[in-house]
């Protein structure tokens, strides 16, 4: 998807957390760390807006499976990071 045809980058946005896709080696790491399966991940789909943002910045699909970073920016916590599963659409 070209820049062009992204009518509104919703990861500028004040609401949204930022969004990293992670390496399949960040992946691992990260699950091998809290002990958990894929599986076990919470789920965002692929055709959700974040996604088809970070498929433009990345230049390339992003496959089901891959594991996404959301950072959440708190008042009381400072940063709540959070991963989700790639689902399909």
């Amino acid at each position: 998807m070209a820049a062009e045809n992204i009518p509104f980058n919703v990861l500028t946005h004040d609401l949204v957390p930022e969004h990293h896709l992670l390496s399949e080696e960040e992946a691992a790491r990260v699950l091998s760390e809290k002990g958990i399966s894929r599986e076990q991940l919470p789920k965002i789909r692929k055709s959700d807006a974040a996604i088809k943002v970070l498929e433009n910045v990345y230049g390339k699909p992003i496959a089901e499976g891959s594991v996404v970073k959301v950072v959440r920016k708190s008042p009381t916590a400072e940063e709540f990071v959070a991963y989700r599963l790639v689902t399909r659409s």
